[in-house]
């Protein structure tokens, strides 16, 4: 029947590709005219169903070369020979996913465009189902666990449970290889990275539309972490790096372990890269020595940017940082911005890392704000001291803060507090930069004493609290939800710096009003209304954000709802609403976000420009 096929086909081709000379055509003109090479002219048409079309479309040579350029012309006869060739290609692209008794037949015809068609009929027949998983281990994995190890029999039963290619499933080549490559990393990763399998079978009976999957990894022998070894050093102490490790020789190996340590590094601010490993020689394995290479940054560095904030204006910024002055293990910043509404000058002294993941740290700021008919002067200084572990960020600091306030309106404020604090962080997401799942949480307690003129002075407590939670929805959606409170517990009559006080609106608040532009009304003097900093605060945020296509999988457009309002008791509170429409770009060093949003209370369109996750 393909033979048949082939041959009228061929003829069918010649008969369309040939042509009569033109009239008056003698010998000498055809001698003199240049050779044209024939080329085949067809189409492809597969009839089946989604899945296994697009894959048949994709690697199919009859349908691959269906387009091929005028400098790969294709003859009758090696169209036949792809045509003859292609029932069994297209048995072999659908054994990859499960289909191990398909028919598949070639048939000829003439397109309605005159062009010879060739229909690709599919019939898959059942999909083969996976009907047994056997994972074995042979080496000191499975010793452990026959001498009744609780943590090698636990691993040993993860990785069984664990595989992606569970009984009940159907099989498909593509989800096999990968099962195998996600199994073995994972067994390398938790104290084995010498394990390889030694065996791994899928038996198909094509009669029984089953698969029995067989697996044998041997594992090599446990590793345990060595003498740290590091590399690279010249400007900073070998104490910098190695009090940043939270192992200890004699532990056993787990790659999350030196990941963590190669990730704290990263973050110290001494290192432009970082890179920990351990030497996978199984002979070295009761004692694997740990890798550590470093690039250092250089000890000063002095940066000069221009930018642009939605939320205080155009700017100019000048930052400069000493990873060592004096030769003492410290880092000193400075930054000044000069902008719009914003004048600023933020520095910090901070130790190199100490015992326990501590650093010790000295810092200030002094601003001039202004916006909303007002004018806010102030200044903070602040010693304590942070931890920063893998997953949770600490830091202890007392701070005194001064506040003045013009506000054209309600006239001159000049407030004093002094205060304990303790703020926390947790991240527990997939990716720090481009979070799509996980969740976030902020949290700041303080409590202090402030002295204000004209209101009166007095104790004061403050509490705040920000939750982010990142999630896919499937389908290539995303969805990111946001809740953020606080309260200020004091007297009524007792006057707070206007910093320690909350007001709403912006990038990071309420989209669709400007930067703190959300918050209780103050009566002056004279009756006039003005906008004041609240004592309570609530706001929310919901997001949906997918991929503009998948050719551009960095670029996603958004709709998104923003609430929320501050205010002096939580009875007052009225939530402002904003919504809108944005673009998103993932770049490697964050998101940048360009949102118009819709003010409701307001009635405007607002657009709002920022970079990073706010955590």
């Amino acid at each position: 029947m393909i033979r048949a096929a082939a041959a009228l086909l061929a003829c069918a081709l010649l008969a369309a590709c040939s042509s009569p000379k033109p009239p008056g055509a003698g010998k000498d003109a055809g001698a003199a005219a240049a050779p044209v090479a024939e080329r085949a002219v067809y189409r492809v048409e597969v009839v089946a169903d989604g899945e296994l079309r697009a894959l048949l479309l994709n690697y199919l040579d009859l349908a691959r070369f269906q387009n091929a350029p005028e400098t790969e012309s294709m003859t009758p006869a090696e169209l036949a020979r792809l045509a003859a060739a292609a029932p069994a290609q297209a048995r072999t692209l659908l054994e990859t996913e499960g289909y191990f008794n398909a028919d598949v037949k070639i048939e000829t015809a003439t397109g309605s465009d005159g062009l010879p068609l060739l229909r690709v009929r599919v019939d898959p027949g059942p999909r083969a189902q996976v009907v047994s998983l056997a994972l074995h281990s042979t080496g000191a994995l499975q010793e452990a666990a026959a001498a009744r190890d609780a943590d090698a029999q636990v691993q040993l039963a993860a990785l069984q449970r664990d595989f992606a290619l569970q009984p009940g499933q159907p099989f498909r080549q593509p989800v096999w290889s990968a099962a195998k490559d996600t199994t073995l990393a994972q067994l390398r990763a938790q104290g084995y990275p010498a394990a390889v399998w030694s065996e791994t079978a899928a038996r198909v009976d094509a009669t029984d539309h089953s698969v029995e999957l067989a697996l044998e990894a041997a594992s090599g022998p446990l590793f345990r972490l060595g003498a740290l070894r590091v590399e690279g050093l010249q400007r900073y102490g070998e104490e910098s790096v190695r009090r940043l490790a939270t192992f200890r020789p004699g532990e056993p190996y787990s790659e999350k372990l030196l990941l963590d340590f190669q990730e704290r590094l990263q973050k110290v601010g001494l290192f432009e890269g970082a890179s920990v490993e351990v030497d996978p020689d199984p002979a070295g394995a009761a004692a694997a020595p740990v890798l550590v290479r470093v690039k250092e940054l250089s000890l000063q560095q002095a940066t000069v940017g221009v930018g642009y904030s939605a939320n205080t204006g155009q700017r100019v910024t000048f930052e400069h940082v000493h990873r060592r002055p004096f030769g003492i293990e410290w880092v000193v910043k400075n930054k000044f911005e000069l902008g719009r509404d914003l004048n600023s000058w933020q520095g910090e002294l901070i130790s190199h890392p100490l015992e326990g993941l501590y650093r010790n740290l000295v810092s200030g700021s002094a601003e001039r704000l202004s916006g909303n008919g007002e004018v806010r002067t102030a200044w903070s200084a602040r010693i304590g001291r942070t931890q920063d572990t893998p997953r949770i960020e600490r830091l202890y600091f007392a701070e005194g803060t001064h506040v003045l306030l013009v506000n054209a309106t309600t006239g001159r404020s000049n407030t004093n507090a002094y205060s304990g604090n303790y703020h926390w962080i947790l991240r527990d997401l997939d990716s720090v930069l481009l979070p799509t799942r996980g969740i976030t949480l902020s949290a700041q307690a303080g409590a202090g004493y402030a002295f204000s003129s004209p209101a009166a002075d007095g104790p004061f407590a403050r509490a705040y609290g920000r939750f982010t939670w990142y999630r896919p929805l499937g389908a290539a959606w995303y969805a990111t939800t946001r809740l953020e409170a606080g309260q200020v517990f004091t007297r009524a009559d007792v006057g707070v710096p206007d910093t320690i006080q909350f007001r709403a609106g912006g990038d990071e608040s309420v989209r669709g009003y400007g930067y703190r532009a959300l918050g209780p009304n103050i009566v002056g003097p004279t009756g006039a209304v003005t906008l004041g900093s609240g004592r309570v605060l609530l706001t929310a945020s919901a997001e949906l954000a997918r991929p503009i296509s998948p050719r551009l999988p960095a670029f996603w457009w958004a709709v998104f709802v923003d609430a929320g309002n501050a205010a002096n008791l939580w009875s007052d509170l009225h939530p402002a609403l904003g919504y809108g429409v944005g673009l998103r770009w993932r770049s490697p060093v964050g998101p940048l976000r360009l949102d118009l949003a819709y003010g409701r209370e307001v009635h405007q369109f607002r657009v709002h420009l920022s970079v990073g996750i706010a955590f």
